[in-house]
């Protein structure tokens, strides 16, 4: 008996709580958490274009990376196979062994070797167009990470504000003012903040660690140029 009347007053107990905090409409037992795909769907078709950014952003830094790794080789060890045949005089298996190494280097270095017979200097000067040519290659897409790293958040921002804007285009024309109705629309729209804002930081990321990349190949590329001017002068 003791255990029913338990049973009764707590239910009693509960029942308006739950009914209070619907009223108002907080959270109550019988709420779902909220699934990230459907909140990104809350968030408009904004997302749309900052889905877009954020592809494209994923693409450049995939195949940039792959591209300037597979360019960055082993320029020690391509160096000292130049060096020996050029000391012994075989300028054309200098020339096979540049075209059996698909890297910048081997196409500057290349360029020179074809060049041999002229001055110095005009050799140094087709050496560094070539070296001006490779490294704008490799840098190909990488602005583009910059530029979507400044519109992604700004994007995200316009999408929170075309949501206020709803909210009180709504309030004005039906009356109705409450927490509930202001804090509901405002935290999908905010989705779209948060989304720019991701889509920026890895944009942004990308961007300066592809360009940290590049520049460690533009300064092999410098020494190693250096390096076969140096082998011309001695022979």
């Amino acid at each position: 008996m003791t255990s029913f009347l338990l049973q009764i007053t707590t239910a009693a107990t509960t029942a308006p709580a739950d009914t209070a905090a619907a009223a108002v409409g907080l959270p109550t037992a019988a709420t779902t958490d909220l699934s990230l795909i459907d909140l990104i769907l809350k968030g408009g078709w904004i997302m749309l274009p900052i889905f877009l950014l954020f592809a494209v952003s994923v693409y450049i830094i995939l195949e940039r990376y792959f591209t300037i790794r597979r360019a960055a080789g082993n320029p020690d060890s391509f160096m000292s196979g130049i060096k020996g045949l050029m000391v012994k005089g075989d300028l054309q298996g200098a020339k096979m062994l540049c075209a059996q190494n698909p890297s910048p280097l081997a196409r500057m270095v290349e360029k020179g070797i074809r060049r041999i017979g002229l001055p110095l200097q005009e050799i140094e000067a087709s050496v560094e167009n070539v070296g001006k040519i490779e490294i704008a290659r490799l840098e190909k897409g990488i602005g583009v990470l910059g530029i979507i790293a400044g519109i992604a958040p700004m994007l995200g921002f316009v999408g929170t504000i075309i949501g206020v804007i709803k909210i009180f285009y709504s309030i004005s024309t039906t009356g109705d003012f409450g927490i509930a109705q202001i804090s509901g629309g405002l935290y999908t729209k905010m989705v779209t903040s948060a989304a720019g804002l991701i889509v920026g930081i890895v944009a942004h990321i990308g961007y300066h660690w592809l360009s940290i990349m590049v520049e460690n190949i533009v300064l092999r590329m410098e020494n190693s140029a250096v390096e076969f001017m140096d082998i011309l002068q001695d022979n």
